[in-house]
């Protein structure tokens, strides 16, 4: 039985796209796999009573150290805030190449907790900073220092004790630039270095609860259970910035994509299925339909996205219990997933699919990287005929869309003046426009295509680009699409019509994230590594801790 890869057309629509889950090829979860090895240890702690000053992680595996500098500051309550414009944090955190000196810590106190506004050197290699769920830290910090643990009812509703702003990384601010580290072995899959911080900045809201509980209440205080914080993630606010690397990085967005489909593929493939993967599928969808009623959200938007996937997935839990073992099981399950139920719980049901098959779907991580200057160069030989016939079976679903209509160029993408922060505006009411960012891919290969129907059809690209410059970046994407099928999003990015949330939610998935809540249509709440092994577990830890049913 032959079974193909899903097609591009099918896959790389934004509804789809922004439907993805977290899976075994998700970010987070192949960083724990792949430095479970290394050493995880407290070098520093520097708090005083009030749980200010600076702790120091390091990760090490005998030839290479990676720390982690927390700086956790005073701020007053009217100061909090998870916008971009803030200037104060709760926390700030800097990932420093190397074990830090003493001066080197004296350095970044002074410019870390400033973040934008402070400069840091090619030393450090990751920015970041986070603010407490001063409601969820206060009644831990209460409970624990009275002798008695937290209501988890709240804990677990919120699921973490800070919430990360921003994540930087590649040369801003002055940290490193992303060619220095792109070598090292340890660093090849997407996202190590972010992923490294975040999982430690998570250790840091457990340390440092514990450590103000104690000063509270120094003869009755307790630390905090560690079957209550493995349940715990950290937060994390995202907002529009997210959205347009999706865009300005195709290569990378195909190995993403491609690898999730290789994944399916093989386990759609898949003849025989023994009673044990099935049974241990149907234990892990009995624990994430659980855990879902955790997913809180005040946005109506996302409240109907919940409610139709925990519908879905009772009728196919309905379906899977009383379907029996047969050939191509997987394949059978899938197509009436996909032909029974929506992209929401269609998604879901793939990602879960791959927990039963670690051997088929980890090996695939390895192949989430690719060096996109390999594609940079055109091949000036092809003609115009060429890629004018690549734009018609590639770009078919752009080629109708009218861009003379307002409402398919209703929004323009913009870099903000103040925090160099991508943003998006109605064309027809805010101004600056002709600032506008690359990101109109539809509008630009559907003029690129009438461009070029201008010239005469036998003659080569290199001729075309001597007579004109002007859409050279967007022909250099058709060639790139030609060669890798799902690097391009296959929806217009300034019509009216987009949710930009589905964009974040797409990258987001891939990271690892969890309980999305939007807060708008261009920004959203996460938690990550809620489940994860505690930092002194990592190096036992079997990557099934994300279906685990939390208590």
């Amino acid at each position: 039985m032959q079974i193909d890869l899903r097609k591009p057309e099918f896959v790389m629509k934004l509804d789809r796209l922004g439907s993805f889950h977290q899976s075994k090829l998700s970010f987070l979860r192949s960083f724990i796999r792949e430095f479970k090895n290394w050493e995880f240890k407290t070098k520093e702690f520097n708090l005083d009573n009030r749980g200010f000053g600076h702790i120091v992680y390091v990760v090490n595996n005998g030839q290479k150290q990676y720390s982690l500098i927390c700086f956790s500051n005073h701020i007053e309550d009217s100061e909090r805030s998870d916008r971009v414009i803030a200037t104060k944090w709760d926390a700030s955190f800097v990932l420093f190449d190397g074990v830090p000196a003493k001066e080197d810590i004296e350095r970044l106190k002074a410019n870390v907790p400033l973040q934008e506004q402070g400069r840091v050197s090619e030393k450090e290699l990751c920015l970041s900073r986070a603010n407490k769920s001063v409601r969820v830290f206060e009644h831990v910090v209460d409970k624990l220092s009275k002798g008695i643990q937290p209501d988890t009812k709240l804990l677990y509703s919120v699921g973490y004790l800070y919430r990360t702003t921003a994540v930087y990384g590649s040369g801003k601010f002055g940290l490193a630039d992303r060619v220095k580290i792109q070598d090292r072995e340890e660093l090849k899959g997407p996202f190590r270095l972010e992923m490294m911080l975040v999982y430690l900045a998570r250790q840091f809201t457990f340390d440092v609860v514990n450590h103000v509980a104690h000063f509270r209440s120094p003869n009755k205080a307790i630390k905090l259970s560690e079957d209550i914080a493995r349940n715990l993630g950290i937060g994390n606010s995202t907002g529009l910035g997210m959205a347009p690397f999706i865009v300005n990085h195709p290569a990378l967005l195909n190995q993403w994509i491609i690898a999730k489909e290789k994944a399916l593929k093989a386990i759609r493939s898949i003849l025989s299925v023994s009673q044990k993967d099935k049974d241990i599928f149907e234990s892990y969808l009995s624990a994430i339909q659980e855990n879902i009623k955790y997913w809180k959200t005040e946005s109506d938007y996302q409240k109907k996205k919940n409610k139709q996937l925990l519908k879905d997935l009772d009728s196919f839990q309905n379906f899977y219990s009383t379907y029996s073992l047969k050939n191509y099981f997987w394949n059978s399950i899938y197509e009436w997933t996909e032909a029974n139920t929506q992209s929401e719980c269609c998604e879901f049901i793939v990602s879960l699919m791959m927990e039963v098959y670690p051997d088929i779907v980890e090996p695939l991580s390895y192949e989430m990287s690719i060096n996109e200057d390999k594609y940079f160069d055109i091949d000036t030989s092809k003609t115009i005929y060429e890629v004018c016939k690549l734009i018609e079976n590639q770009y078919t679903w752009l080629l109708n869309i009218d861009f003379d209509n307002k409402e398919n160029i209703f929004n323009f993408w913009y870099y903000s003046k103040n925090k160099q922060e991508p943003r998006m505006s109605d064309r027809f009411s805010e101004e600056g426009s002709e600032l506008e960012l690359p990101l109109a891919i539809a509008r630009d290969i559907s003029a690129l295509y009438g461009d070029l129907k201008s010239y005469d059809l036998k003659r080569d690209l290199g001729y075309y680009l001597l007579k004109s410059q002007e859409y050279r970046h967007i022909l250099r994407r058709v060639l790139v699409c030609e060669k890798l099928p799902y690097s391009e999003i296959q929806d217009n990015t300034i019509s009216k019509t987009l949710i930009p949330v589905d964009m974040i939610r797409l990258k987001l998935s891939f990271f690892g994230a969890t309980r999305f809540d939007p807060r708008s249509d261009r920004w959203v709440r996460i938690t990550m590594y809620q489940g994860a092994p505690l930092m002194k577990e990592i190096s036992t830890s079997n990557d099934t801790w994300s279906y685990k049913k939390i208590a």
